[in-house]
């Protein structure tokens, strides 16, 4: 649970910063209803314009409460160096 708390964290602060330029990490969070994110998408972008990356988490219960999930998106932000951390509010609800 610790580590979840510490992950999560980081990763608002990393938001909090706003637009700093690129690399540029965008998470997004889906689930079938408004109140549990079933899967997050991580997009990667390297420089402006370039094609977005992205990979796919699935969780068993919330993302948003998964320690794995929520400490592999801060190692993947750390790794790219990114310079710009956005996340959409909420959770998209999938059809």
């Amino acid at each position: 649970m610790m580590q979840l708390d510490k992950a999560k964290k980081r990763i608002a602060k990393q938001v909090k910063k706003g637009f700093h330029g690129y690399p540029l990490v965008a998470l997004e969070y889906f689930g079938k209803t408004p109140d549990s994110a079933t899967e997050v998408v991580i997009y990667f972008t390297e420089k402006e314009g370039a094609e977005p990356q992205k990979q796919r988490f699935v969780s068993g219960g919330d993302a948003r409460e998964d320690e794995t999930i929520q400490s592999a998106l801060l190692k993947i932000i750390e790794r790219a160096d990114a310079k710009t951390v956005t996340e959409i509010d909420g959770i998209s609800v999938l059809s």
